[in-house]
């Protein structure tokens, strides 16, 4: 294998955008998943990506494409689950989960009755080969504000994830916080839909996290680390997809999926007690 194996698919214009928007999505993603995980906001993130549907459907009506609706999407339905979950007393899980089925049917519901042309494969699963220039230049600035906000807030998040009552006894406004996390996970999960599609979003949000947490011994490293996976995840999986006719987004999430293993036995072989002679 020579360089002309990473070269060949950067003669395509649609491989290079794919390749930039490719690293923007699973770098944004996983490191976003080191917190989610630490906040047990999988469902949460889930749910987030099935209940962008009945927008996508409304505004692809009136014209817009689906980068256009990412960030006004993304905020919608942020301040919609936090403002429902904080204002019933059904439980977190119940709530989310009413919000994931509700809206995923009315998305449905809404293709059918305005008879919009979605390639519904295509938003489930991820078609970052049709990912145009307009397209990587929403993403790109998706990225840009996710992790400035991200690296701005670092502490305050930080601290609120892992302690939520001690932050708000330490007079930091946990209502903020929540809404402001809650806006920049929405905004990488709708600005990744092409990428990787709603049913596979999630699975480049948690699995690079989930793996750089089992080789990790703090946080700050497991977010590195994360970033490291989810951009290999990422590059390897549209390499992978280009030489053997894959689908890119499936082939990402199993990439993620091998690295994960991978981690699992290095910690168990790390951590495997010696044996010692009697």
């Amino acid at each position: 294998m020579g360089i002309e194996t990473f070269i060949e698919p950067l003669q395509y214009d649609f491989m290079v955008r794919a390749l930039i928007t490719a690293i923007l999505s699973g770098v944004m993603l996983s490191v976003l998943g080191s917190f989610t995980i630490n906040k047990n906001m999988g469902f949460m993130a889930d749910a987030m990506a099935h209940a962008t549907l009945p927008i996508i459907a409304v505004g692809v009506f009136f014209g817009f494409s689906i980068s256009e609706l990412g960030a006004p999407a993304a905020v919608i339905i942020a301040l919609l689950l936090g403002f429902i979950i904080k204002n019933t007393n059904i439980g977190e899980d119940t709530s989310i989960g009413i919000i994931f089925s509700s809206f995923f049917a009315l998305g449905f519901v809404l293709i059918s009755v305005l008879d919009v042309s979605i390639n519904l494969e295509d938003l489930l699963f991820g078609q970052i080969l049709a990912v145009s220039s307009v397209d990587v230049a929403v993403i790109f600035t998706l990225f840009l504000i996710v992790l400035s906000i991200l690296f701005i807030f670092f502490k305050q998040i930080l601290f609120y994830s892992f302690d939520p009552i001690g932050a708000e006894v330490r007079n930091l406004n946990v209502t903020f916080l929540n809404y402001l996390f809650l806006i920049i996970l929405s905004l990488s999960i709708v600005g990744s839909l092409q990428t990787v599609g709603i049913v596979l979003v999630l699975s480049m949000l948690l699995i690079p996290a989930g793996a750089a947490k089992l080789v990790s011994k703090t946080f700050t490293s497991s977010i590195r680390f994360s970033a490291l996976f989810g951009g290999v995840s990422s590059v390897s999986g549209l390499y992978f997809s280009y030489y053997f006719n894959l689908p890119s987004g499936p082939t990402m999430s199993l990439v993620a999926s091998g690295i994960f293993v991978l981690s699992f036995i290095f910690k168990k072989i790390k951590v495997k007690p010696k044996l010692t002679s009697p």
